[in-house]
Formats: structure tokens, sequence, C-alpha cells
């Protein structure tokens, strides 16, 4: 059976160019997004490919929706890689954003990452392996006050990955983050395919040079 990949978040942009390095890879995929209907072209193109992709639906904003949906996923087979791939672009100066606004972006933008990880660790330690990678961004070491909540969101999500990563670290589960330090975009140098190859060497890389976060800076 083809080790299993779970992508939360999942979208034309950089989570296709994940799905695409890891199915090349021979993974089977686990794609989560809010509305799948959205995404048949992507999923058809996966397909023809000779990918192994399946969808499930999900609010990432709500716990027992998004611990639902990696559970069914993994009915079959324990997720070898979680990566979580989520932001919710609020633009804005801080103060002219909503309370309410700026914590339903958190929840989607860290919370979330915290309940997916949460969903696959216990099996990941059973298997007394795996990898959990989050996506980054430029905005947690250089926040910009027109996008302050994505700002806020990445610098949590960082920390996040750093904490998780220390309390992991005398297991076989590693966790890690991808910034991605420019304006995604294809055929430029942060091509989506450019970052999912940058992912798939982050799971791959051996103990000895396994690092926390990979500043992804173009290629």
């Amino acid at each position: 059976m083809k080790p299993l990949c779970i992508i939360v978040g999942f979208g034309t942009g950089v989570g296709l160019g994940i799905a695409r390095a890891f199915g090349q890879a021979g993974f089977q995929l686990g794609l989560i997004a809010r509305n799948p209907s959205k995404y048949t072209g992507a999923l058809q193109s996966l397909l023809e490919a000779g990918i192994d992709a399946t969808f499930e639906a999900a609010d990432v904003s709500n716990e027992k929706s998004l611990t639902d949906a990696i559970s069914r996923l993994q009915q079959s087979s324990t997720a070898e890689v979680l990566i979580y791939n989520v932001v919710s672009p609020t633009y804005g100066k801080p103060t002219s954003l909503d309370a309410e606004q700026v914590v339903q972006d958190f929840r989607a933008n860290v919370v979330g990452a915290l309940v997916a990880a949460k969903a696959v660790v216990p099996s990941m330690k059973t298997q007394e392996h795996g990898s959990i990678l989050f996506t980054g961004g430029g905005w947690a070491h250089y926040p910009w006050d027109e996008a302050s909540s994505i700002s806020i969101g990445k610098a949590g999500l960082r920390s996040l990955t750093f904490t998780l990563s220390q309390e992991l670290s005398n297991t076989n589960v590693r966790v890690g983050m991808v910034s991605i330090m420019g304006q995604v975009a294809p055929d430029t140098p942060f091509d989506p395919d450019k970052i999912g190859a940058v992912f798939l060497k982050m799971h791959n890389q051996s103990k000895d040079e396994y690092q926390t976060e990979i500043l992804f800076k173009g290629g």
C-alpha cells in the first residue's frame, strides 16, 4: 500500500504543487478543502497523472469538522505526512480589523494546524515515524501592517511549529515549516511545483541534516 500524505488546505496554488510532488514520489493523497467541488479540475489532473487522490470536505476553523475529515482519510492507512497549507487572507491595518474577524482568522491560520497535528500524532507515534509540515510565510519574519492578521497568524504558526517540534523531539515524528519568502506564481522562482519539491525534500531529510524551518527564497 502506498504511504498516505494528507494535505489540509488544498487549492490550485501551493496545495497543488505539494500534491504533485508527493504524488509523483509514490504517495497516495488525502486532500481536504472547504469546498472540494471547486477543485474537480485539479483533482482530475492528478488522477490523469496516475496519482491516487481522494477528497474530504472540512471547515478548518471547526475542530470536529477537521478531525472527522482526517479520521475518514485514515480509515485504511495511517498518515505518514500531514501538511497544513491554510491561510485566512484578511487584509487590513491593525486598527481597521474587526476583533471577531481576527479571532476567526487565528482559528484557521493557527488553531486548525494544532487540531490537525493532534489528529495524527498518536498514530505517527505508534508507527514510529511521520512528518508534520506547515506552510509558513515571510510575514512571520517581516510583518506588514496592510496584512496584519495574516502576519499575526503566520507568526503564531511559526511558534506552534517550533514548540511542537520541541515536544516531539524525543520521538520519530518530525515537525517542520517551509516559509515562502516571496509571492507565489507559476513560472517564477516561487512556482508552486518548486515549493512542493521543497516540502518533499524536507520530509526526506536525514535526521542529521533536518532543520525545523526552511526559508524558501525562490528556486
